[in-house]
């Protein structure tokens, strides 16, 4: 009645341990996964990372910037973790520096 159930199991020699890859092929596979996955994930990110931490560190005022939520405006103050910009004519908005995506060129905000 159990043999319905379950396939008996037969143990062949040398013949099936010989079709099986080795240790060594196993190795380098993982080897290739991790250095495609550190050229194709991790290290773009990390550039993008440090090019965002520099321009975050570069930002003063008067310069003329893009928030995440595209707002474009004038750095009127700069403090250790956030900004104030001008968005209008007296009208000034508080934001994390973090939040900066691009820094604009001088005079565009008035081109806009």
């Amino acid at each position: 009645m159990m043999s319905f159930f379950i396939s008996p199991a037969f143990a062949e020699g040398g013949a099936a341990a010989a079709g099986q890859p080795g240790a060594m092929s196993q190795i380098f596979l993982l080897v290739g996964f991790v250095v495609i996955f550190y050229f194709m994930l991790w290290r773009p990110q990390s550039k993008r990372a440090k090019e965002h931490r520099e321009l975050i560190a570069g930002i003063s005022k008067g310069d003329e910037v893009v928030i995440g939520g595209g707002l474009v405006g004038r750095i009127t103050k700069v403090s250790e973790e956030f900004l104030v910009i001008e968005i209008a004519e007296g009208t000034e908005v508080n934001v994390q520096k973090a939040a900066v995506v691009a820094v604009l060129p001088k005079g565009t905000i008035k081109s806009i």
